[in-house]
């Protein structure tokens, strides 16, 4: 079984190219299921309209790849709930000023 912190860590390797934050500290990850060597996971933009998004996409289901033991990744894009600021972790706040 592959321990989802290490999904979680992956995906702190992977940067919102505009923002210049991981995809985990900005709340962009919403669900991560693991079956077996199969990982699911569920994320969302900081915009429908993110231009980045599919650039965010493929590096999120590439970093979960590299994992060992993983054999297929799965990156489903969810607009449900929408993203808000409030889901960012204080340390992405402080990188972004916001306070």
């Amino acid at each position: 079984m592959i321990d989802q912190e290490l999904i979680f860590s992956a995906l702190r390797g992977v940067k919102d190219p505009e923002l210049s934050v991981n995809v985990v500290d900005l709340g962009l990850v919403y669900a991560v299921q693991t079956n077996e060597g199969e990982v699911s996971v569920e994320m969302t933009l900081t915009s429908p309209a993110c231009p980045a998004g599919p650039e965010i996409l493929r590096n999120a289901k590439q970093a979960i790849e590299k994992i060992e033991g993983v054999t297929k990744a799965t990156v489903s894009l969810v607009m449900s709930p929408p993203w808000s600021p409030e889901r960012m972790t204080d340390a992405a706040r402080d990188e972004l000023g916001i306070f």
